[in-house]
Formats: structure tokens, sequence, C-alpha cells
């Protein structure tokens, strides 16, 4: 079988020898090159072609984020953010990467050369993104996006029922890309809170919401607990780092409670409490990430009345939780990423007719 093809961007001489020396641990990985600035690691990507990337995100010469973007649109490959970076400006620049197409984050090693959690959760990562099909960045797509964004969805908003109060979202590996796709088709006044939840280590969660804000005409936000949900319509609510978020008599509830398919937030559990809730009034999209997470919420608000979109395949980073939705039956429709938001945006517009 063949071996793993790694390229290592990493300006760090000290971090570069630590993380080849675990690399080295495992046969399956063969360490084809290192990258010190963001130049090299683009010519070394179009010259070698790996099979995936470690990139850090501060750089000499060209910046981690800037290589990201290039290599995704021109020679693309499945890359893991590997980053030490944790203050605002920083984070920022890994969400932008995670937008452009890098797979997922990992923190940097500590100090400490015997942390054997932190290598083997390196290395199965690591093999994990190798695994993953890449999608180009969306700059080297604009006019294809334009076209199909103008297009209607297909008739996933023709329903006679009625109106919604509320739309749910769940997504994992590779959600900051296709919640950017989703948000912006949606029209820039959407009357609808937006209930949000990301798989997203909670070393590098803490600044999403605020760069998220500026991402899109909605605003977005951290949940607050007891919040009333009307209060947020036109806006988007994210779960933040470590709590479950759910919707219990009209507001939020933001909990501690176990996790839920290894994860904490859950999809499944703002899923089953929006099911329960509103029912015939909710709409729910389950989009890009790995495992099971998410697919019984849906199915609950399915079978509740509401209406429910799963990503398709062809879009999806990793084709895990959606995958697992369309098999028991829970999405309504299956689309890609880059109509959902059209999708969801038709059902707004039904029910402020039904409101007015």
């Amino acid at each position: 079988m063949s071996k793993i093809r790694v390229l290592m961007v990493e300006d760090s001489a000290t971090v570069r020898g630590r993380l080849t020396d675990i690399l080295a641990t495992d046969p399956d990985f063969e360490l084809v090159g290192t990258a010190g600035d963001g130049k090299t690691a683009i010519e070394l990507c179009e010259a070698l072609r790996p099979n995936v990337l470690t990139m850090d995100m501060m750089l000499p010469v060209m910046s981690g984020l800037a290589a990201t973007e290039y290599i995704m649109a021109h020679s693309p490959a499945p890359i893991l953010i590997v980053s030490s970076s944790v203050n605002r400006g920083e984070l920022f620049k890994t969400y932008e990467a995670l937008a452009a197409g890098a797979v997922d984050v990992l923190e940097k090693p500590s100090g400490d050369a015997t942390d054997d959690a932190w290598e083997r959760r390196f290395l199965s990562t690591l093999k994990l993104v190798s695994r993953i099909r890449v999608i180009t960045h969306p700059r080297a797509r604009l006019a294809r996006l334009a076209r199909a964004i103008s297009t209607p969805a297909a008739s996933a908003a023709v329903r006679g029922d009625e109106g919604y109060e509320v739309v749910a979202v769940g997504a994992s590996t590779g959600g900051p890309r296709a919640i950017i796709d989703v948000l912006h088709a949606l029209p820039p006044r959407f009357p609808l809170p937006v209930l949000l939840v990301l798989h997203i280590h909670e070393l590098f969660a803490s600044a999403f919401a605020e760069w998220l804000d500026g991402q899109t005409s909605l605003r977005a936000a951290y949940a607050r607990e007891g919040d009333l949900v009307e209060a947020h319509a036109g806006r988007i609510v994210i779960a933040p780092p470590e709590r479950h978020l759910a919707v219990r008599n009209g507001r939020l509830r933001l909990t501690d409670d176990p996790e839920r398919h290894s994860c904490r937030p859950s999809v499944d559990v703002l899923f089953e409490s929006v099911a329960r809730e509103y029912g015939p009034t909710a709409a729910a999209v389950l989009l890009t990430g790995m495992g099971r997470d998410g697919a019984s919420g849906l199915l609950d608000i399915r079978r509740a009345g509401g209406f429910t979109i799963a990503q398709d395949e062809a879009t999806s980073v990793v084709y895990g939780m959606p995958r697992e939705a369309a098999l028991i039956g829970a999405a309504e429709q299956v689309l890609p990423v880059h109509e959902i938001g059209s999708a969801i945006g038709a059902l707004s517009v039904k029910r402020m007719k039904v409101s007015a």
C-alpha cells in the first residue's frame, strides 16, 4: 500500500523537527518536503503533489492563509492547519483558511515532548484529512457559482403548509465554508432567526461568532441563556464552545449536559429541541461533516412536519452527517450547498406572505 505523502509547512525549526519525528513513528507516512514560508509551500505543492499538507498560519514571505487560498485555487490538496495562533486577528485568519478550503485545524504541540495523546491525535487527524476529496477554492469557480446561485433551487420551497418561525443549521468538518455559501445566498433582509451549531475545536472557537458577523449581512453572535428566540429574527445565533444549544418555551437554553456523538455542542440536541418546540414551522439544514450528529434530529424535525435539507455528496467536504440523514429519510431535499440558501430564502418569503 502506498504511503501518505506529506508536505510540512512550518517556519519554526523546533516544531518542524518535532512533527518530523512524530511522522517517522508511523510507517504509513512519508515526509516528501518541508517549507518555512508560504511561497515555498506553493512551489513545493505544485512540484511534489503531496497527499496532504500541514500548514502553519503565521509564516514569513507569504502567510499560511494566502498560501492556502492559492493552493486551493491552483493545485488543491487536503490541508490540516497546525497553529498556535489564538488571538483575535490570528483566529480570523484560521477561519478564513477553513472557509478557503482547509479541512481542519489542530493546535501545535506543547513543549512537553512526551505528549503521547497529542501525537496520536495528530497522526489520526492527518490520516483522516489525507483521505478527503478537496474542492477548489471559491475564487477559482466564482462564475460557475454565480450562475448556480442565480438559478432557483429545484422545487425545494414549493410547499402548501403554514409559514416558518426558525431555521436550524448544523455543520462539522468543512463547515465554515459551507456556512458562508449558504448565508451568502440568503436574501439581505432574511426575517427568521438562524440557530447554528458548528463543531470546531474549543481552542479555536472563541472568535468564530465575531468573524462570521463580518461575513454576511446578517448579524451573528453566540447564544445567551434565556434570550427569546424571536428577538433574534434576522440574526444568526451560534452555540458557544462546549455548550449545547437548545430551545425551550421560546427561549434559548445552554447546557453542560454530556456530549452526544462525542460532540458538545451537538447538532442533534439543537434539532431535537427545535422539532419539539416548532414542529411544522421549523426548517433545518444539515451540512458537511464527519460522523452522524444531526441525522436523527433532522428526522425528528421532518416527522414533526418541518422542512429539512441535507447537503449533497458532490459539494460536501465530508459526506458523513448529511449522508446519514439521507440514508434514514431525514432530508426532504438533498441539495448542492449553493442551492440551500436560495431554498431557505424562498421559504422565508412565503412566511412573510402568510403573516401579512
